[in-house]
């Protein structure tokens, strides 16, 4: 059980670190903070073995709320009441020591959760399965990626067998195997009777595994309730802030991950547009949308082809295409003129983040100018469904004639 009672979290802010030792002196008349309240007023209950979720914007503190209920944050005002083990994956990095290996750190971990070693020794095959890093649980943890980072943090943390699970976006490290492993394992720990809290913006996870969803909105809860509601009453929220950006004009993309190619073009623009032709960073599932590409010749150029690629959140390639996939003309070009072309499609995706690399190319596929990931969006949906994209299956239910 978990019992969260009127909790606030202040921060106070300071311009300079000068300003904090400048404030302890009595003769200084009024502060030299700013009060910043994270959380405001925060109360809920999770029953064991209900699974409950929270959502909302970066900054509406999710985090931070984890953090107090883990423990590791104490609140301005309220309490949390625990009741039983918790366990608790919250930022990356924290909790492991660098310098020991991976199973030393496992020990480590279940020594600072109150198991004996002789538990913990009965535990460790099963985390080393689950983690599946191999010999790598024999080395220092500061030669890990990020990937098996989490991994034996993940399995570490849901093999000491806790009545309370605590996960801030574990998920969003993980490849799409390890991620559909630890999804099962929520499953798995909910039939257990294991009370979890957890943080995603995987919208459509949060329908699969929660029994509850909290959205938080600038520190306070703005929802609570039936996952779906919630879910929709955030959809609208983002929505109304991208209609707000969209009329500042500004294109929503990122700056390329990694750039190479040639240089006989350069691509100067590529935006994800909306149906009236307007700069979009969210949209929603089966929207028309079109990636506009303009680029600039810098030597004469027959027939070059342009392409786009959409990932989704763990690298996986979605969807890609060309011109000369499409069998589009694109003619003759001479130093410095410029293109300008258009995708057009029905973004049949299922809720989550993608990003859009774009290409001028070659007819043989070598790069001219080759940007990953320069547009980042967010599909929002209220349907639930599985995978990356949305087909719309049509179901038809009879009962076959008796023979």
């Amino acid at each position: 059980m978990l019992l969260v009672q009127n909790v606030s979290k202040l921060y106070r802010l300071y311009k300079t670190p000068w300003d904090r030792i400048r404030e302890l002196n009595p003769l200084h008349g009024d502060g030299l903070h700013t009060d910043f309240w994270a959380l405001r007023d925060i109360s809920f209950s999770v029953e064991k073995g209900e699974v409950v979720s929270l959502v909302g914007p970066n900054g509406c503190g999710k985090s931070t709320l984890l953090q107090i209920v883990a423990g590791i944050l104490q609140p301005t005002q309220g309490r949390v009441v625990t009741r039983g083990r918790v366990a608790a994956l919250l930022e990356l990095g924290a909790g492991f020591n660098p310098e020991f290996s991976g199973r030393e750190n496992v020990f480590i971990n279940g020594e600072i959760m109150g198991i004996g070693r002789s538990e913990m020794e009965r535990n460790l095959p099963a985390i080393e399965a689950f983690a599946e890093i191999g010999e790598f649980i024999h080395r220092p943890v500061k030669e890990y990626s990020s990937g098996m980072y989490v991994r034996l943090a993940f399995a570490a943390a849901i093999h000491v067998n806790p009545d309370i699970l605590i996960v801030d976006e574990a998920l969003s490290v993980g490849d799409a195997v390890f991620a559909n492993r630890c999804i099962r394992k929520f499953e798995e720990l909910r039939e257990k009777n294991t009370t979890i809290l957890f943080v995603s913006h995987d919208l459509g996870l949060v329908k699969q595994l929660s029994n509850r969803a909290i959205f938080l909105l600038n520190g306070r809860i703005e929802a609570e309730g039936a996952p779906k509601h919630v879910i929709d009453k955030y959809i609208g929220l983002v929505l109304e802030r991208q209609k707000a950006f969209e009329q500042q004009g500004e294109p929503a993309r990122l700056p390329a991950s990694y750039r190479h190619g040639d240089g006989s073009s350069q691509v100067l623009e590529a935006s994800l547009l909306d149906a009236n032709g307007r700069p979009v960073g969210v949209i929603s599932s089966g929207e028309r949308v079109t990636i506009r590409i303009r680029a600039v010749f810098r030597e004469r150029r027959d027939q070059p082809m342009v392409g786009i690629l959409i990932r989704n959140r763990i690298g996986m390639d979605i969807y890609g295409t060309n011109t000369r996939i499409e069998q589009a003309n694109t003619g003759v070009f001479e130093a410095g003129e410029e293109l300008e072309i258009d995708f057009t499609f029905e973004c049949w995706l299922t809720p989550q983040q993608y990003t859009v690399t774009v290409a001028t190319q070659h007819p043989d596929g070598s790069s001219h100018d080759w940007l990953d990931d320069v547009i980042t969006f967010d599909v929002v949906s209220p349907r639930i469904a599985a995978g990356v994209t949305d087909l719309r299956a049509m179901i038809e239910c009879r009962k076959p004639a008796a023979k």
